[in-house]
């Protein structure tokens, strides 16, 4: 039988499964079946299962695991295959961690094989505290890296999830967190269609992604929760969605309390169900039988809600017999494998970008005698991880990977210079009581490495974060506390300086672009993230990595943040110039692009089905490495269509094809990517997607093409046209 065919008849068999256990419930046990901490109901042989896990960026909050750079550093990769080799090394460590628990009788929270991972919402803001936590700003990037995680999450195999992704959170999600509870998202059909679904649709019709999480917020007047556009019309009609929706946690209470659209929690409660999400995190559903009683709700609606869960469950062979599951013998000590580490210490230098070089970097290690890490983030184990995130073994911050990687009689001088956001390291000390330290270690080194930034306490979800700017998102895009008089004062000390900034979102480091050496985005680099850093600096590798977000140079420049539309947001509409671009990084060599061909595509098919992925053109060409160092080129291409009805009213051009190559020194590659209809659509103001007769040109490069990275990295993109 095709393979094709065995999945979809192993899948009819689940759900008839499904539905025979479903039937042997009574409506209590449905009802508790309906919560993320499920009930156990012995007599049908269903162990209790918590369907609350979470695996952004690595098994989190369960102990040990491997923890990759967060999600946004996965992104600056711009490698979505190598994303899908970190979702297996992810699911894998899940399994086992899965396995080793619940053979010990622990079905615990965070225990579960439902990781709801990944977050495909759009960084439209930087100031989004949960900005981190996605692939950054861009539709096209978001959508590659998504279904990529999603794909390496759930597995190859026709019969058996491997474990379960959850694309969240649906939709038109980013921020004010303090304000997420009661925010009505105003969006328009087309920046709806153009930006905020495009990453779901694709994750849900392409890769075949096993949950959606409804948003706390409401979009157009509808809690997300509770959409009959989203879930019933978008979601299950137009893309034939066929897993189960979860709602985020404690948010059916949000349409009632917040959002003032029901009464009572178990009117929330019913009118969730009915119009399709299946299962609550939280305890709302709970109150479902007050809403039978009261006939908001028939036990048909549960019925449905329930068959969906269940052959989750079958899928996962977590109900059944799953003897011949490739996944449940997985056994415990890849956890945390020396495998495991060397991908993660890759993955890491692959996430990290070189913003500036003026020559200094790479440092050669003889010629460093004394070197001085200074900055709140240099020790900073919280630096390394970034949110929702599991323990590191061996977690390596950049001072442990700089003291490993200098010379043996290389001499380190250390100091923090400052807190993280307070004015002084302890109550009792002055305004600045440690940077007398830092700049003394400064004026005794050959070079500096100062360590700047954030972490999860100061950028992150709302009631995780524990400091004094409120529900975790960014004020501004200042450092916050005395960062920037450190800055300052080591810019000033005449020594050759490189500026690591450790945080998950853009910040205005205008003055480091100005006066510095050297400056590196690290975002939170996971657990050997600080190893990673430290070799760039020496040049053990030439670093890859690209810019998921636009860097503006300050917060005054973006519209208000609660402010859905997306004019002047991102490099697809913004009119100002940024400080660093989408797409940029610089390298330790040089590319040469040439040979650019595209090649139209005559035949298209008529089933409307395949329509989306109909290939229109091809274009190909070359690069060539032409430096002196072997590495990793980020080949990307962008789209304009120059006919649009009204130009104003579209992207100035968008990311279309990302690919990778290894080269050595004088080596060529060739590079190949497929135009497809849905890359062409252009959508109108009412939300249709069109194909619009014209002319489009194609731009490939190593950066995208405007005038700020071609000044930044002294490169230009080949450019051709076709017509369609």
């Amino acid at each position: 039988m095709p393979s094709g065919s065995i999945k979809q008849e192993t899948d009819r068999q689940y759900k008839q499964k499904a539905k025979d256990t479903v039937s042997q419930l009574s409506l209590e046990e449905k009802i508790l079946q309906m919560v993320h901490g499920a009930s156990e109901v012995s007599r049908l042989g269903i162990p209790a299962y918590n369907w609350w896990n979470e695996a952004l960026h690595g098994v989190a909050r369960a102990g040990v695991a491997t923890v990759f750079p967060q999600a946004i550093g996965l992104a600056a990769t711009f490698d979505p295959d190598w994303i899908k080799q970190v979702a297996d090394i992810i699911s894998t460590e899940g399994r086992a961690k899965y396995e080793a628990a619940s053979r010990r009788g622990d079905r615990d929270i965070y225990k579960g094989l439902t990781f709801w991972s990944p977050n495909i919402n759009i960084f439209r803001d930087p100031r989004w505290g949960r900005g981190h936590e996605t692939y950054g700003e861009d539709p096209f990037l978001t959508a590659e890296c998504g279904k990529a995680f999603i794909e390496g999450i759930q597995g190859s195999d026709e019969r058996y999830l491997k474990a379960a992704a959850c694309a969240k959170h649906y939709a038109v999600h980013s921020g004010p967190e303090g304000l997420r509870h009661s925010f009505n998202a105003e969006v328009s059909d087309k920046d709806l269609w153009e930006t905020y679904l495009y990453a779901f649709e694709e994750c849900v019709v392409e890769a075949k992604v096993e949950a959606v999480m409804g948003a706390y917020n409401r979009t157009n007047d509808e809690a997300c929760c509770a959409h009959a556009y989203l879930l019933e019309d978008v979601l299950r009609k137009q893309w034939q969605f066929d897993g189960h929706v979860t709602s985020d946690c404690w948010a059916i209470k949000d349409i009632n309390e917040g959002h003032g659209l029901t009464r009572t929690l178990h009117e929330s409660a019913a009118l969730a169900v009915k119009r399709g999400c299946d299962l609550n995190c939280g305890n709302a559903y709970l109150t479902l039988m007050s809403a039978f009683d009261e006939g908001l709700i028939e036990e048909k609606d549960l019925d449905q809600a329930l068959i969906r869960l269940m052959t989750a469950r079958y899928r996962l062979g977590l109900l059944g017999e799953s003897s011949d599951s490739p996944y449940n013998k997985i056994p415990y000590k890849v956890v945390d494998c020396p495998e495991h580490r060397e991908a993660n210490l890759e993955t890491a230098r692959r996430s990290l970008v070189l913003l500036k070089n003026d020559g200094l970097l790479p440092l050669d290690r003889q010629a460093i005698k004394t070197l001085a890490v200074i900055g709140p983030n240099a020790d900073s184990r919280d630096a390394l991880l970034g949110n929702y995130n599991g323990t590191p073994n061996d977690p390596c911050t950049p001072l442990g990977g700089l003291a490993e990687t200098v010379m043996p009689d290389t001499r380190i001088l250390y100091a923090e210079g400052c807190h993280l956001y307070k004015t002084s390291m302890t109550g009792l000390s002055q305004k600045g009581d440690r940077l007398a330290e830092a700049l003394s270690c400064v004026d005794e080194a050959d070079a500096a490495v100062i360590c700047l930034g954030l972490d999860a306490t100061l950028e992150g979800e709302e009631g995780d974060t524990g400091n004094e700017f409120s529900s975790g998102d960014k004020p501004d895009l200042n450092l916050p506390g005395l960062q920037q008089q450190l800055l300052e004062k080591v810019l000033e000390r005449c020594k050759p300086v490189i500026v690591v900034v450790m945080a998950g979102s853009a910040l205005s480091i205008g003055m480091a672009e100005e006066k510095a050496n050297a400056v590196i985005q690290a975002w939170y680099p996971g657990g050997q993230g600080g190893r990673a850093v430290a070799q760039l600096i020496f040049g053990d590798y030439s670093p890859s990595g690209r810019l998921p977000v636009t860097f503006y140079r300050t917060s005054e420049e973006l519209p208000d943040f609660s402010d859905y539309a997306m004019k002047n947001r991102t490099y697809r509409y913004m009119t100002q110039k940024p400080l660093y671009p989408f797409g940029y990084g610089l390298s330790y060599t040089s590319f040469d692009y040439s040979g650019l061909q595209i090649k139209t595509i005559s035949s298209m098919s008529k089933s409307p089905a395949d329509k989306r992925n109909d290939v229109l053109a091809i274009v190909s060409g070359q690069v060539k490495n032409t430096g002196k160092a072997e590495g990793r080129e980020v080949v990307q291409l962008y789209l304009k269509a120059d006919h649009a009805p009204d130009a104003s009213d579209q992207p100035h051009h968008q990311l279309r094809g990302v690919q990778t190559v290894l080269l050595k020194p004088g080596e060529t590659a060739d590079f190949s990517f497929e135009l497809k209809i849905k890359h062409l659509w252009q959508v109108a103001a009412d939300g249709i997607r069109h194909l619009v007769p014209g002319q489009y040109t194609v731009f490939v490069g190593s950066c995208q093409p405007d005038a700020r990275s071609a000044e930044l990295s002294q490169t230009t993109s080949l450019s051709g046209s076709f017509s369609l």
